[in-house]
């Protein structure tokens, strides 16, 4: 049997400008996503996907030879697989060449709604298992700045820079003395970070100037030290990507009478959200019906 993991990601600045060169703070999850292979005879893939509480969510029975899907319980998700393979068998042609057959599970550690990364660590578990580039099978299937994978394979926070389409990876020392007052909390749905990526690629706006914006932010955030100096960045980090993408930040939409900060990360709209404040103070978010409050020390890794 062989057994492969990835972390999921949380991406605390540059949303958006990533894509176009940006320098975003990465942070690894304690969350992630488990691919085991137990080798078959059966000349098939049979795939199962399982939740955290290990319930089956997708299954599907795959020809090996030429990856003609015999039967799956979805079918989208079936055909994104098969995309997969064969987008990974291009950049290895030996890749399942030795395999008579093969049982596959893959199993999150957490909610699939979440949005931590349920594909990213897909990705680069399938990319480790066939021995091949993951930011290159990531660019041929679901896209992306690549921030997700780099994340899947670091145990710590990482400043996260895209060059013409190569990856730069650097270790950051983000480990804030006032991480007891930072929050992570689930917005109750799922955004499409696809879509979100699309509508943000047609903006007319001055992206090079937004990228040294988005540079100066993410370097001094880094560095703060104390809680004050960290909420000011993150508001102006908000007001920035407000302004650019013609959207009211979160705080205005959902929680305009909340003291601390609130931060969106990712694809705006969805997921989850940065809060800073104390143990006591989120009740409010509670109450709002937001009941996933997880601790950052909980989360990050």
């Amino acid at each position: 049997m062989e057994e492969f993991y990835s972390n999921g990601k949380l991406l605390l600045t540059g949303e958006y400008a990533i894509l176009d060169g940006a320098r975003g703070l990465a942070l690894p999850t304690k969350f992630g996503q488990f691919l085991t292979v137990k080798k078959s005879n059966t000349g098939q893939i049979h795939w199962q996907s399982l939740t955290e509480k290990n319930t089956p969510w997708f299954t599907t029975d795959i020809d090996l030879k030429d990856f003609l899907i015999l039967n799956t319980s979805d079918i989208i998700s079936a055909q994104r697989l098969v995309e997969i393979f064969k987008e990974a068998r291009i950049l290895n042609p030996d890749f399942l060449k030795a395999y008579q057959g093969v049982y596959v599970d893959t199993k999150l550690t957490f909610p699939k709604d979440w949005g931590l990364g349920s594909s990213s660590t897909l990705i680069n578990n399938i990319a480790q298992w066939a021995q091949i580039d993951p930011y290159e099978l990531l660019k041929a299937t679901f896209g992306g700045s690549g921030y997700d994978i780099a994340c899947a394979q670091n145990d710590s926070p990482i400043v996260y820079l895209k060059i013409e389409d190569k990856p730069e990876v650097k270790k950051v020392d983000f480990d804030p003395i006032f991480k007891d007052r930072l929050f992570f909390i689930y917005l109750n749905k799922k955004q499409n970070s696809r879509e979100a990526i699309a509508k943000y690629r047609k903006l007319a706006i001055d992206k090079g100037a937004l990228i040294s914006k988005v540079n100066d932010l993410t370097a001094q955030l880094i560095e703060s030290k104390n809680l004050v100096r960290f909420e000011t960045l993150v508001n102006q980090h908000e007001n920035l990507l407000s302004e650019v993408l013609d959207t009211p930040p979160i705080k205005k939409q959902l929680f305009p009478d909340y003291h601390g900060s609130i931060k969106s990360l990712g694809a705006w709209g969805g997921d989850f959200i940065l809060a800073t404040g104390r143990q006591e103070e989120m009740d409010y978010f509670s109450k709002k019906g937001y009941t996933t409050v997880i601790p950052y020390a909980k989360i990050i890794l």
